[in-house]
Protein backbone atom coordinates (compact mmCIF):
# COMPACT_ATOMS: atom_id res chain seq x y z
CA UNK A 1 0.00 0.00 0.00
CA UNK A 2 0.78 3.66 -0.42
CA UNK A 3 2.38 5.40 2.36
CA UNK A 4 0.71 8.77 1.77
CA UNK A 5 -2.18 8.96 4.68
CA UNK A 6 -4.73 10.66 2.02
CA UNK A 7 -4.29 7.62 0.18
CA UNK A 8 -3.74 5.34 3.03
CA UNK A 9 -7.32 6.79 4.76
CA UNK A 10 -9.15 6.88 0.94
CA UNK A 11 -7.83 3.30 0.92
CA UNK A 12 -9.39 2.59 4.72
CA UNK A 13 -12.70 4.63 3.77
CA UNK A 14 -13.26 2.22 0.55
CA UNK A 15 -12.38 -0.56 2.28
CA UNK A 16 -14.65 0.08 4.97
CA UNK A 17 -17.44 0.16 2.13
CA UNK A 18 -16.13 -3.05 0.92
CA UNK A 19 -13.79 -1.45 -2.12
CA UNK A 20 -10.60 -3.43 -2.33
CA UNK A 21 -7.30 -2.10 -3.75
CA UNK A 22 -7.47 -4.46 -6.60
CA UNK A 23 -11.14 -2.19 -6.77
CA UNK A 24 -9.49 0.70 -6.93
CA UNK A 25 -6.44 -0.21 -9.53
CA UNK A 26 -9.54 -1.47 -12.13
CA UNK A 27 -11.42 1.65 -11.50
CA UNK A 28 -8.00 3.68 -12.39
CA UNK A 29 -7.12 1.59 -15.39
CA UNK A 30 -11.11 1.73 -16.01
CA UNK A 31 -10.45 5.18 -16.45
CA UNK A 32 -7.17 5.15 -18.56
CA UNK A 33 -8.67 2.99 -20.77
CA UNK A 34 -11.79 5.24 -21.29
CA UNK A 35 -9.54 8.48 -21.44
CA UNK A 36 -7.64 6.46 -23.97
CA UNK A 37 -10.87 5.24 -25.97
CA UNK A 38 -11.69 9.49 -25.97
CA UNK A 39 -8.49 10.22 -27.12
CA UNK A 40 -9.05 7.24 -30.28
CA UNK A 41 -12.50 8.30 -30.84
CA UNK A 42 -10.49 12.25 -31.23
CA UNK A 43 -8.54 11.07 -34.02
CA UNK A 44 -11.11 8.78 -35.54
CA UNK A 45 -12.96 11.82 -35.87
CA UNK A 46 -9.95 14.09 -37.23
CA UNK A 47 -9.33 11.41 -39.61
CA UNK A 48 -12.93 11.42 -40.77
CA UNK A 49 -12.77 14.67 -41.15
CA UNK A 50 -9.61 14.94 -43.31
CA UNK A 51 -11.32 11.95 -45.49
CA UNK A 52 -14.70 14.16 -46.01
CA UNK A 53 -12.49 16.89 -46.80
CA UNK A 54 -10.75 14.73 -49.51
CA UNK A 55 -13.90 13.10 -50.25
CA UNK A 56 -15.30 17.24 -51.03
CA UNK A 57 -12.34 17.92 -53.12
CA UNK A 58 -13.22 15.16 -55.16
CA UNK A 59 -16.16 15.67 -55.53
CA UNK A 60 -14.89 18.97 -56.71
CA UNK A 61 -12.80 18.05 -59.19
CA UNK A 62 -15.10 15.14 -60.54
CA UNK A 63 -17.88 18.29 -61.02
CA UNK A 64 -14.84 20.36 -62.62
CA UNK A 65 -13.90 17.72 -65.08
CA UNK A 66 -17.73 16.82 -65.82
CA UNK A 67 -18.39 20.35 -67.04
CA UNK A 68 -15.03 20.47 -69.12
CA UNK A 69 -16.43 16.94 -70.62
CA UNK A 70 -19.78 18.70 -71.03
CA UNK A 71 -18.16 21.62 -72.68
CA UNK A 72 -16.02 19.59 -74.90
CA UNK A 73 -19.18 17.50 -75.89
CA UNK A 74 -20.68 20.79 -77.01
CA UNK A 75 -17.53 22.14 -79.09
CA UNK A 76 -17.45 18.53 -80.68
CA UNK A 77 -21.55 18.87 -81.49
CA UNK A 78 -20.82 22.41 -83.07
CA UNK A 79 -16.96 20.86 -84.93
CA UNK A 80 -19.84 18.37 -86.46
CA UNK A 81 -22.37 20.63 -87.36
CA UNK A 82 -20.16 23.26 -89.01
CA UNK A 83 -17.88 20.13 -90.78
CA UNK A 84 -21.18 19.45 -92.26
CA UNK A 85 -21.88 22.61 -92.95
CA UNK A 86 -18.39 22.82 -94.85
CA UNK A 87 -19.25 19.49 -96.68
CA UNK A 88 -22.57 20.80 -97.80
CA UNK A 89 -21.29 23.79 -98.83
CA UNK A 90 -18.50 21.63 -100.84
CA UNK A 91 -20.82 19.96 -102.65
CA UNK A 92 -22.88 22.80 -103.94
CA UNK A 93 -19.93 24.45 -105.09
CA UNK A 94 -18.68 20.91 -106.59
CA UNK A 95 -22.27 21.16 -108.53
CA UNK A 96 -21.82 24.36 -109.46
CA UNK A 97 -18.01 24.16 -111.24
CA UNK A 98 -20.00 21.00 -113.11
CA UNK A 99 -23.07 23.04 -114.15
CA UNK A 100 -20.05 25.89 -115.36
CA UNK A 101 -17.61 22.92 -117.02
CA UNK A 102 -21.10 21.88 -118.84
CA UNK A 103 -21.80 25.97 -119.88
CA UNK A 104 -18.40 26.54 -120.87
CA UNK A 105 -18.49 22.96 -123.00
CA UNK A 106 -21.25 24.43 -124.81
CA UNK A 107 -20.47 27.53 -125.45
CA UNK A 108 -17.24 26.13 -127.23
CA UNK A 109 -19.27 24.05 -128.80
CA UNK A 110 -21.43 26.87 -130.20
CA UNK A 111 -18.21 29.09 -130.92
CA UNK A 112 -17.16 26.18 -132.60
CA UNK A 113 -20.36 26.24 -134.75
CA UNK A 114 -20.35 30.10 -135.51
CA UNK A 115 -16.97 29.41 -136.83
CA UNK A 116 -17.47 26.71 -138.98
CA UNK A 117 -20.70 28.45 -140.37
CA UNK A 118 -18.14 31.60 -140.66
CA UNK A 119 -15.38 29.56 -142.54
CA UNK A 120 -18.51 27.67 -144.75
CA UNK A 121 -19.72 31.57 -145.57
CA UNK A 122 -16.11 32.64 -146.53
CA UNK A 123 -15.78 29.66 -149.01
CA UNK A 124 -18.97 30.29 -150.64
CA UNK A 125 -18.21 34.22 -151.25
CA UNK A 126 -14.78 33.19 -152.26
CA UNK A 127 -16.18 30.60 -154.76
CA UNK A 128 -18.32 33.17 -155.56
CA UNK A 129 -16.11 35.70 -156.70
CA UNK A 130 -14.00 33.24 -158.03
CA UNK A 131 -17.10 32.73 -160.19
CA UNK A 132 -17.68 36.45 -160.97
CA UNK A 133 -13.95 36.82 -161.69
CA UNK A 134 -13.62 33.98 -164.33
CA UNK A 135 -17.22 35.56 -166.17
CA UNK A 136 -16.18 38.99 -166.05
CA UNK A 137 -12.56 37.86 -167.96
Amino acid sequence: MSEDPAVNGGMAAAEGRGVTESHLLAAESARNDAEEFRRLAEEAREVRDQHREALELVRQERERLREAGEVARIAGEEARAAAEEARAAAEEARHATIEAVHATAETLASTLENMKVVEDMRRTLRDLRDMTKGESH
